[in-house]
Protein backbone atom coordinates (compact mmCIF):
# COMPACT_ATOMS: atom_id res chain seq x y z
CA UNK A 1 0.00 0.00 0.00
CA UNK A 2 2.75 2.74 0.57
CA UNK A 3 4.61 1.48 -2.40
CA UNK A 4 2.09 2.65 -4.72
CA UNK A 5 2.05 6.49 -3.72
CA UNK A 6 5.73 6.03 -3.83
CA UNK A 7 5.84 5.39 -7.60
CA UNK A 8 2.86 7.83 -8.60
CA UNK A 9 5.17 10.37 -6.58
CA UNK A 10 8.32 9.46 -8.13
CA UNK A 11 6.46 9.09 -11.82
CA UNK A 12 5.08 12.64 -11.48
CA UNK A 13 8.30 14.13 -10.26
CA UNK A 14 10.22 12.69 -13.66
CA UNK A 15 7.41 14.08 -15.65
CA UNK A 16 7.83 17.86 -14.37
CA UNK A 17 11.58 17.30 -15.31
CA UNK A 18 11.22 16.28 -18.86
CA UNK A 19 8.63 18.95 -19.38
CA UNK A 20 10.88 21.58 -17.89
CA UNK A 21 12.13 24.24 -20.52
CA UNK A 22 14.28 27.60 -19.20
CA UNK A 23 12.95 30.65 -20.34
CA UNK A 24 15.26 33.16 -20.64
CA UNK A 25 14.04 36.95 -19.79
CA UNK A 26 16.72 38.82 -21.47
CA UNK A 27 17.18 39.37 -25.35
CA UNK A 28 20.06 37.56 -26.66
CA UNK A 29 22.70 40.02 -28.37
CA UNK A 30 24.25 39.47 -31.30
CA UNK A 31 27.76 37.91 -31.04
CA UNK A 32 30.62 40.25 -32.51
CA UNK A 33 33.13 38.31 -34.88
CA UNK A 34 36.07 40.49 -33.93
CA UNK A 35 37.42 40.66 -30.76
CA UNK A 36 36.55 43.60 -28.17
CA UNK A 37 38.97 46.19 -28.30
CA UNK A 38 41.15 46.69 -25.08
CA UNK A 39 42.93 49.27 -23.77
CA UNK A 40 46.75 48.94 -23.39
CA UNK A 41 47.93 48.12 -20.05
CA UNK A 42 50.15 50.86 -18.98
CA UNK A 43 53.69 49.11 -17.56
CA UNK A 44 55.28 51.06 -14.79
CA UNK A 45 58.98 52.01 -15.78
CA UNK A 46 61.80 49.56 -14.52
CA UNK A 47 63.67 50.56 -11.53
CA UNK A 48 67.20 50.11 -11.15
CA UNK A 49 68.41 49.24 -7.66
CA UNK A 50 71.38 50.60 -6.05
CA UNK A 51 72.82 48.96 -3.12
CA UNK A 52 76.12 51.30 -3.17
CA UNK A 53 75.97 54.91 -3.22
CA UNK A 54 79.24 55.38 -4.96
CA UNK A 55 77.82 54.19 -8.30
CA UNK A 56 75.60 57.40 -8.35
CA UNK A 57 78.65 59.71 -7.84
CA UNK A 58 78.64 60.42 -11.54
CA UNK A 59 74.73 60.73 -12.57
CA UNK A 60 72.69 63.50 -11.57
CA UNK A 61 69.56 62.30 -9.98
CA UNK A 62 67.21 63.77 -7.83
CA UNK A 63 65.48 62.17 -4.73
CA UNK A 64 61.82 61.65 -4.25
CA UNK A 65 61.89 60.73 -1.28
CA UNK A 66 62.17 57.29 1.27
CA UNK A 67 60.11 54.25 0.22
CA UNK A 68 59.99 51.12 2.86
CA UNK A 69 58.49 47.75 2.09
CA UNK A 70 58.52 44.51 3.94
CA UNK A 71 57.62 40.91 3.41
CA UNK A 72 55.42 39.33 6.48
CA UNK A 73 55.31 35.31 7.49
CA UNK A 74 52.70 35.20 9.33
CA UNK A 75 53.23 31.83 10.83
CA UNK A 76 56.46 29.51 11.00
CA UNK A 77 53.90 27.08 8.75
CA UNK A 78 53.65 29.77 5.56
CA UNK A 79 56.53 30.64 3.17
CA UNK A 80 59.46 32.22 5.34
CA UNK A 81 59.99 35.89 4.84
CA UNK A 82 62.02 36.68 1.92
CA UNK A 83 64.45 40.17 0.94
CA UNK A 84 64.18 39.38 -2.67
CA UNK A 85 60.21 39.95 -2.62
CA UNK A 86 61.12 43.01 0.05
CA UNK A 87 63.03 44.35 -2.56
CA UNK A 88 60.42 43.99 -5.39
CA UNK A 89 57.99 45.60 -3.80
CA UNK A 90 60.32 48.64 -2.94
CA UNK A 91 60.83 48.92 -6.74
CA UNK A 92 56.90 49.14 -7.28
CA UNK A 93 56.54 51.60 -4.98
CA UNK A 94 59.14 53.71 -6.21
CA UNK A 95 57.89 53.20 -9.46
CA UNK A 96 54.46 54.87 -8.07
CA UNK A 97 56.26 58.00 -6.84
CA UNK A 98 57.63 57.75 -10.67
CA UNK A 99 61.04 57.05 -9.92
CA UNK A 100 63.44 54.92 -12.01
CA UNK A 101 65.81 53.97 -9.61
CA UNK A 102 66.13 53.12 -5.66
CA UNK A 103 69.11 53.35 -3.55
CA UNK A 104 68.46 50.51 -1.17
CA UNK A 105 69.86 51.88 2.53
CA UNK A 106 69.26 48.78 4.29
CA UNK A 107 67.66 44.78 4.33
CA UNK A 108 67.30 43.22 7.30
CA UNK A 109 64.90 40.09 8.72
CA UNK A 110 63.42 41.25 11.92
CA UNK A 111 60.98 38.97 14.72
CA UNK A 112 58.84 39.83 17.39
CA UNK A 113 56.80 42.29 14.70
CA UNK A 114 53.13 42.21 15.82
CA UNK A 115 51.20 40.07 13.22
CA UNK A 116 54.38 38.81 11.96
CA UNK A 117 55.91 35.43 13.18
CA UNK A 118 59.12 37.10 10.70
CA UNK A 119 59.33 39.72 8.48
CA UNK A 120 61.73 41.31 5.72
CA UNK A 121 62.42 45.09 5.98
CA UNK A 122 63.71 47.46 3.09
CA UNK A 123 64.18 50.47 3.11
CA UNK A 124 65.56 53.14 0.40
CA UNK A 125 65.94 56.75 -1.54
CA UNK A 126 63.30 56.83 -4.73
CA UNK A 127 65.33 58.66 -6.86
CA UNK A 128 65.25 60.16 -10.63
CA UNK A 129 67.97 59.21 -12.16
CA UNK A 130 68.76 61.51 -15.33
CA UNK A 131 70.42 60.09 -18.49
CA UNK A 132 72.61 62.80 -19.01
Amino acid sequence: MRFLPLCLLALMLTGCVHEYHPISSAPSRPQQSSQPTRKPVVRPAPVKLYTDAADLVSKPFRDLGEVSAEDCQISNQNSPANIATARKRLQIKASQMKANAVLVHQCEIVTGTPGCYRQAVCQGSALKVSNQ
